[in-house]
């Protein structure tokens, strides 16, 4: 099984076994002592680190703007899915915004501590006059900014 790592992963004393991969990025926000310690332990056990490519991050960018979550994950997110896509992998995370993403991909999640993500639609409501959208941006009727909302 290829497991495609998330930090959340890094920090939790959960066993992972397979092909496992993370990101540079996932790499570079390991600031815990105890979190890059199990990087290290991982790295020489066969850990991979490797970057996505173009067109993967791409897909990624349409997936996130479909499900509406494209304004919270980070750049370390998106490489992670983009590396999932690759690999044909499973994302071990933790991060709602990063399953939701997964499953309109079609990537195998595997949750660490938490339970999985249920599948969830972003409304967006404009703080301006109350109209809602299913899309991000700027409002047709006022001009002001959407923003997130259940």
């Amino acid at each position: 099984m290829n497991l495609v790592l998330d930090a959340s992963a890094f920090f939790a004393e959960v066993p992972l076994s397979g092909v496992l991969s993370t990101t540079p990025r996932v790499v570079e926000e390991l600031r815990d002592l105890r979190a890059k310690g199990r990087f290290e332990t991982l790295l020489a056990a066969g850990l991979r680190v490797e970057s996505p490519g173009r067109d993967s991050l791409l897909r990624v960018e349409e997936a996130a703007g479909r499900t509406g979550d494209a304004g919270v994950l980070s750049p370390a997110d998106r490489d992670l899915l983009a590396l999932a896509l690759e690999r044909e992998g499973t994302v071990v995370t933790d991060d709602f915004a990063v399953q939701n993403t997964a499953r309109e991909l079609g990537i195998p999640i595997q949750p660490i501590l938490r339970r999985r993500a249920r599948r969830i639609r972003w409304k967006f409501r404009c703080p301006g006059c109350g109209a809602t959208s299913d899309k991000p941006g700027s409002c047709p009727v006022c001009g002001s900014m959407r923003e997130r909302s259940h």
